[in-house]
């Protein structure tokens, strides 16, 4: 077989498996939303949370506990590791430029063009391979009160682009996001990991829910902004070690009963992009606050 013959049968075989791919991520969308495995999708956006949301599907469907994934030669070179033996990968879209030949209009010649398009490929989890240790590997122990919790609440004011105050609030609520007033409200005396989760899903709703920030043409109904807020608490509470037992999520299921597969997705996507933002953003803000305490105040005064 010739070369052109060759890279055309591959090119086929590759979108016969993204084709493969992508009818499994549409049938299991809405499997995704029933209690157990809805915690796992978060779970996973929690620890993925660069990875494009089918990605993140398509790691939560294949290896809901994966702690950390790589390609097979990523694993040997970087971390000096080795993928055991029968241990089947993980396949995820990748995605890629292929140069196509195109008819000119007139002439009949031919131009080369790239396209960008998507393969498919196979990583691995952490738990399928053997060989040196990874300190770091994992979540962190899940305690009562929070880790650096100075950091993380200053971090959270730092990144929220409103006020957040502490007050006496009346009537069971633990916080809320006034849009007229532009702020946040968290009831004061709660247990450090509350007030924490409580931040980040009233933060969830000024990015998501603001009038600014809403698609007017498509309003969302309050339990669907629950729903958001909750989740992206969830996931991004999850991402820094926070005790996440409490969180129970077995109204989802009848939520996204009455939607649609693109509704579903839609709102997977903004968690996931939301959880993502707000992560690399508290991370920049603790960063920005150690380099801050290692240089002291003898800096501040030059």
């Amino acid at each position: 077989m010739d070369e052109k013959k060759k890279r055309g049968t591959d090119r086929k075989s590759q979108q016969e498996q993204i084709r493969e791919i992508t009818d499994r991520l549409e049938e299991g969308v809405k499997e995704v939303f029933e209690s157990d495995k809805y915690r796992e999708m978060l779970q996973c956006m929690s620890k993925f949370h660069h990875y494009s949301l089918n990605n993140c599907l398509l790691i939560a469907m294949q290896y809901p506990s994966a702690s950390l994934v790589a390609g097979y030669r990523t694993w040997q070179k970087e971390f000096d590791r080795q993928v055991r033996k029968g241990e089947r990968g993980i396949r995820i879209l990748a995605p890629c430029r292929y140069k196509v030949e195109k008819d000119t209009a007139d002439d009949g010649d031919k131009e080369i063009i790239e396209i960008t398009g998507f393969r498919v490929v196979s990583v691995f989890a952490y738990e399928q391979t053997e060989g040196r240790e990874l300190p770091m590997i994992g979540v962190n122990e899940l305690t009562g009160d929070v880790k650096n919790y100075h950091k993380l609440f200053n971090a959270l004011k730092d990144i929220c682009p409103v006020p957040i105050c502490s007050e006496d609030i009346q009537g069971g609520a633990n916080g809320y996001y006034d849009d007229g007033a532009k702020r946040i409200a968290i009831r004061s005396g709660m247990s450090q990991v509350q007030t924490i989760k409580t931040m980040i899903h009233e933060i969830s709703h000024q990015r998501l829910h603001s009038k600014e920030n809403m698609d007017e043409e498509k309003p969302q109904d309050r339990s669907t902004k629950e729903v958001e807020a909750e989740s992206i608490a969830y996931t991004v509470c999850s991402h820094f070690g926070l005790d996440t037992a409490d969180y129970t999520f077995g109204y989802v299921a009848g939520w996204s009963s009455g939607k649609d597969t693109k509704e579903l997705k839609n709102s997977l996507e903004r968690i996931r992009k939301t959880a993502d933002e707000m992560i690399t953003s508290i991370d920049q803000a603790m960063e920005k606050q150690r380099e801050k305490n290692e240089r002291g105040p003898e800096y501040e005064r030059t």
